[in-house]
């Protein structure tokens, strides 16, 4: 039996969330398969910025506003590694595809071409990722801690950071605080 594939979903935190890590966030899914599931945080700032990350692996500072662009938390799991979100796809050496034109790299190669200018037309970084073992997120789901809707690239890329929860939710079609994550008998 062929199990649904949650990538390219939002995973969207329900409202009464209580980890801090998760609470009020939205992972982009990249992977959901038999291995287990991963994807980024696209809603929780680090507090630095690509200038702050380039300098740091030795890179050219970009011209422009490319340098004030937010570098996010991307989840828990290797939090000192960059992962960039982003169309088009491009040719980079580390690169897993997630639809005709979104993808995620983890190679230098994608930031040195942001430091020169040449990098992908759309990309969010971030540190770290978030990943689940095989079964756990569904689990999780079926514990009603997460709920999931298909991605929309403009959530990812054109919508302010602190907007980004809300736009999420509106896609769901209803208003998830309305839910409650406890059942009642009558």
């Amino acid at each position: 039996m062929d199990t649904l594939s949650l990538a390219n979903h939002f995973l969207i935190a329900m409202p009464d969330m209580v980890d801090p890590l998760f609470a009020k966030s939205i992972v982009y899914i990249c992977e959901h398969g038999e291995q287990g599931s991963m994807g980024v945080i696209i809603n929780k700032p680090s507090g630095i910025v690509a200038a702050q990350l380039l300098e740091q692996i030795d890179l050219p500072l970009p011209e422009g506003e490319a340098s004030t662009w937010p570098v996010f938390f991307g989840g828990p799991v290797q939090p000192d590694r960059g992962f960039v979100l982003h169309n088009p796809i491009g040719n980079w050496q580390s690169t897993l595809t997630i639809t005709d034109n979104l993808a995620l790299t983890t190679s230098k190669d994608i930031l040195a071409a942001v430091s020169e200018g040449k990098g992908p037309e759309k990309l969010l970084l971030s540190l770290g990722y978030a990943g689940w073992e095989k079964g756990q997120l569904e689990e999780e789901i079926a514990n009603n801690g997460w709920l999931t809707v298909p991605a929309e690239e403009w959530v990812l890329f054109d919508t302010p950071v602190e907007e980004r929860y809300s736009c999420a939710i509106k896609l769901l079609g209803f208003d998830p605080s309305l839910l409650t994550s406890v059942s009642g008998h009558a």
